[in-house]
C-alpha cells in the first residue's frame, strides 16, 4: 500500500482491488468469521483516500467455483482452502462486510459533500486513550479507527506515561507492543500523543480542550478499578469536563 501512496503523490491516478480480509480496522471481524488472522493488512485511511469505491461481489458458489478452477490459487493449495477460508457460511459473512463497507463509504462521501457545504457543521473528533496493555490497547485502536473512518474524521490516540509505565518498570515486550500500537495508530490514520504525567484523568481534560475532542474512547476497565476511579475528584472533573464541552464518552469492550 506504501507503493500506493508514491504513485498517488507522483500524480498517477491508481485502480486497484482489495479483498475485506484485507482491512486493518475490521482484522478482528474477520478472524472471528474464519478462524485466522490475516497478517497481510492496509490501513483504512487507504480507502478514504479513493475517490470511488466499488463492491464486486460474487455468490459463494461462484467463488467456489472459480477456486476450484485454479482461477485463485494453484491447484496445490485448493483443497486447504476450501476446508478453510472457502466455506460457503464464511464467504456469506464476509460478504456481508464488504457490502456494509463500501456502503459506508459511500454514506461517508455523502456527508462529507454535504457538510463541507455548511460552515455550523461541528466535525467529530475522535481521541482513544489507551494504556501499555497490548491486546485491549490494539483493539481500541481499531475501533476507534473505524468509528472515525465511518465519520470521515480525525483522530487522535492518547498514551500516558504514568510513573507505574516508565521505561524501566515494564517488560521489553510491553515496550515493543507498545511501539507497535503506536505505528498501527499512526498508518491507520491517527496522530499519537504521547504524554508523561502522574494523573491520567487530568491530561485526558487537558487534550479534549487543546485537540477540540467530541468523542473520548476507552477500553472497559475492571469493575474494582471503576469503582476506585469514580471516587476520585479528577475522574468525576473528567466527567463534568466531557458533559460541559458536549463531549461523548464511549466504554470499548
Amino acid at each position: 500500500w506504501q507503493d500506493v501512496l508514491d504513485i498517488l503523490d507522483a500524480g498517477i491516478d491508481v485502480i486497484s482491488a482489495i479483498n475485506i480480509q484485507h482491512i486493518e480496522s475490521i482484522n478482528e471481524d474477520v478472524k472471528d468469521i474464519t478462524g485466522i488472522e490475516v497478517k497481510e493488512r492496509i490501513p483504512d485511511k487507504i480507502l478514504q483516500l479513493a475517490d470511488e469505491v466499488v463492491n464486486i461481489d460474487l455468490t459463494a458458489n461462484e467463488l467456489i467455483t472459480r477456486l476450484k478452477e485454479g482461477k485463485i490459487y494453484d491447484s496445490s493449495k485448493v483443497q486447504q482452502a476450501l476446508q478453510n477460508f472457502f466455506k460457503p457460511e464464511k464467504i456469506l459473512q464476509l460478504r456481508e462486510l464488504a457490502l456494509k463497507e463500501v456502503a459506508g463509504q459511500v454514506e461517508r462521501k455523502v456527508d462529507y459533500e454535504v457538510t463541507a457545504r455548511d460552515k455550523s457543521w461541528k466535525h467529530e473528533r475522535f481521541l482513544a486513550c489507551i494504556s501499555s496493555n497490548h491486546e485491549i490497547a490494539q483493539n481500541i485502536i481499531r475501533k476507534t479507527a473505524r468509528l472515525a473512518s465511518y465519520y470521515n474524521s480525525k483522530w487522535y490516540v492518547l498514551y500516558v506515561q504514568t510513573p507505574k509505565e516508565s521505561a524501566d518498570k515494564i517488560p521489553l515486550a510491553a515496550q515493543r507492543h507498545l511501539l507497535n500500537n503506536f505505528k498501527n495508530a499512526t498508518e491507520l490514520g491517527a496522530e499519537v500523543v504521547q504524554k508523561k504525567a502522574t494523573n491520567v484523568a487530568r491530561t485526558i481534560i487537558d487534550i479534549i480542550e487543546e485537540k477540540e475532542i467530541t468523542t473520548v474512547c476507552i477500553g472497559k476497565p475492571h469493575l474494582k478499578l471503576w469503582q476506585i476511579i469514580l471516587k476520585t475528584s479528577v475522574f468525576r472533573e473528567l466527567l463534568q469536563t466531557l458533559s460541559k464541552n458536549d463531549v461523548d464518552l464511549v466504554i470499548l469492550s
